[in-house]
This record gives C-alpha cells, structure tokens and sequence, in this order.
C-alpha cells in the first residue's frame, strides 16, 4: 500500500516517519521523500491513528491526488537543491516535466492554482533559503554558492537574494534575521 505524506522535505523527515511506522508496528517495504509503501495493507483505523501520529509531529497523509502530485513537484525541486550542483543551464521546466513524465504548462498550472506561487517563485524561494543555510554554515564564499546552485554570477545571486530577503547576503549575516522552514514555504 502507498500511502503519501505530506511535510516529508529531508533525510530526517524520512527517520522521523520511521520512527511512527516502526511505534505503530507498520513494517515498511520503501520509504522515500514523501512517500510510503508499506508490506500490507492498512485497516482504516490503523490508518486514522497513523494519521494522527503524523500529524503531531507536522507530517500529514495525503488523499487527494493533486496534493500528491503538489507534494512530489515540492520534493523534486527541495531535492534538486539539495544536490547543491545546479548546472547554469539547468532548466525548471525540462527537469520537472522528464520528472514527472507530464506537460510543464499542467504541472505549472496545477501548482499555482493550489499553492498561490508561481513554480519558478518557489524554486527561487527554495534556493534563497538554501542560500542562506550555506552563508550560515560560513563553510563557502559567495561565488562558491552561486556556482553550487547554478547563478550565472555573484551578482545575480545577491539581486535574487535582496530581492526575496529585503538583505543583501551580508546584511542577513549581521541581522537577527532567521531561515524559513523549508516545508513552510
């Protein structure tokens, strides 16, 4: 049985949703960002009680199938990101349509319509808040970062960045100024 799960955006959102199938004794055949397959099928109110276990932690399972395919589209971009090596040709709308074997211009409405946020705004929203991990990491410059998550310059990054942030990259690193969430976004 594949069972969707929304809010699952890293590697400890995957332990996390473990750890709840493991106490619920729900043995796991695959476990991926956003999605559960377990070994047998589930009674509803297993179910309902897996549910609400989730949701106490900030996950939730998925029902309707455009939220699914919401979740899988926010999943592929946070993971993209993640790989921290973005090519500086990397195009959104090819990586998303091979992804999903589906038209961008479906893809793209579907998410906008359900997310108020065009795809392109939220993958710039996704990157800016990797942005500003890396800066806090202090682990690489400037260029090391635009380079990572495919700018064409340092100064496009930092445009894109004041853009969003209202900061230039230095100024978030004196302000108080925190990161988003990812699954907040």
């Amino acid at each position: 049985m594949k069972i969707s799960i929304k809010n699952m955006v890293c590697n400890r959102c995957i332990s996390a949703v473990q750890a709840i199938f493991d106490k619920l004794e729900i043995e796991i055949s695959d476990i991926d960002l956003g999605e559960v397959e377990t070994k047998n099928e589930i009674s509803t109110q297993v179910l309902q009680n897996l549910n609400s276990q989730l949701k106490s932690t900030g996950f939730e399972i998925l029902e309707d199938s455009s939220k699914k395919q919401i979740e899988k589209i926010k999943n592929l971009i946070i993971q993209k990101i993640a790989e921290e090596d973005i090519a500086e040709d990397f195009v959104l709308t090819e990586y998303l349509s091979l992804a999903l074997n589906k038209d961008y211009s479906a893809i793209s409405k579907l998410f906008s319509q359900n997310e108020n946020v065009t795809l392109e705004q939220y993958f710039i929203q996704q990157k800016i808040e990797k942005v500003k991990e890396l800066l806090l990491y202090k682990e690489f410059n400037l260029t090391e970062i635009s380079l990572k998550l495919g700018y064409k310059s340092v100064q496009h990054l930092s445009n894109q960045f004041k853009k969003i942030t209202g900061f230039s990259p230095t100024q978030f690193l004196r302000s108080k100024e925190k990161r988003i969430a990812l699954d907040k976004i």
